[in-house]
């Protein structure tokens, strides 16, 4: 196999004072997950010289970086005994409740560990379906997002998803907690979403992006500090709740890409502050999902219970804020 050339940075004027990780990711339009892999590997140099490097260090103008990216491997997928919350099941199709810090399908950087993995365990026929390293694998929620996620388990079961999601016909609820508390009981976003023009691997509200709808519904305010909205999709863009919620100025908590860096202020109670601290994630919970069995048409409506960490921390709103 012939070896890949490396890659050759320069940090520019505009990026003086930025991470290494996005910086790196930015000029080469690689993954900052795969970035943070190479550095983590010794595959990054700086300046010709081979030293630890972390991904949250910052640059400077003309840093020089050289990046040595390795020949990639053939996946090959292993079984895993991982357990696996399971909302229901029958010969077609499961829906599980995924945890919080799972990521759905193997990628650079996440080669072990995935929903994919335990899957694969639990379905030893998935393998055939949806190619190699996405058996089964009809829709995504994002890594730091909870909640459900339906996979096929024959041929037929996923063509009739995927043809559920491409015509929006499955009811997808998401519950967000919230900096900011919204004047407004319901609002409909309707904003296109596409790649952001100067950052990459974030999405962003543009002019040239795709259609976006995000029905949006207030079921608490705990005080003017938090709030938590009802999220109902009606289009499926990459990041849509995330990049509606923060284009409203209500960022998700946790959001460490939408959302700005966040210190709960003395002002808040103790005991919303110090769960607030706790978070380690986004507060963003795949609730409920419905369709219609696409083989025996039967109606389908699955709801996944609240994580420990997003109960603990509505309960802590409720009794501190309200």
């Amino acid at each position: 196999m012939k070896p890949t050339q490396p890659l050759h940075i320069t940090v520019p004027d505009h990026m003086s004072g930025a991470r290494l990780d996005y910086v790196l990711a930015d000029l080469t339009q690689l993954s900052r997950s795969r970035i943070k892999a190479l550095l983590n590997d010794g595959h990054v140099l700086y300046n010709q010289t081979k030293v630890k490097l972390k991904p949250s260090q910052i640059v400077c103008t003309g840093d020089c970086f050289c990046i040595d990216i390795p020949n990639s491997r053939p996946m090959v997928l292993e079984p895993e005994n991982i357990p696996l919350d399971i909302l229901y099941e029958d010969e077609y199709l499961l829906v599980v409740n995924k945890p919080a810090n799972m990521v759905v399908h193997p990628s650079h950087g996440h080669d072990t560990g995935t929903l994919v993995h335990a899957l694969l365990h639990h379905c030893p026929n998935l393998p055939g379906i949806n190619g190699i390293e996405r058996p089964g694998i009809v829709h995504r929620i994002d890594k730091n997002t909870s909640g459900s996620l339906v996979v096929a388990k024959t041929e037929a079961a996923h063509h009739g998803l995927v043809s559920l999601f491409a015509s929006h016909d499955i009811d997808r609820q998401y519950l967000a907690w919230c900096r900011g508390a919204p004047t407004w009981n319901q609002q409909t976003i309707d904003e296109p979403i596409g790649r952001h023009p100067n950052h990459r691997q974030k999405m962003a509200i543009t002019d040239t992006g795709k259609h976006a709808i995000t029905e949006a519904l207030l079921e608490q305010r705990f005080g003017t500090y938090f709030s938590r909205l009802r999220l109902t999709l009606h289009t499926g863009r990459t990041h849509q709740i995330r990049v509606h919620l923060a284009h409203l100025s209500l960022p998700i908590l946790g959001d460490d890409i939408y959302a700005r860096s966040f210190n709960p202020s003395k002002s808040i109670p103790e005991e919303a502050r110090n769960t607030l601290l706790q978070l380690n994630r986004q507060a963003l919970h795949a609730e409920i999902l419905g369709f219609v069995h696409p083989i025996t048409t039967e109606h389908i409506h699955c709801v996944a219970p609240l994580p420990q960490d997003l109960n603990q921390l509505n309960q802590a709103f409720e009794h501190a804020l309200t």
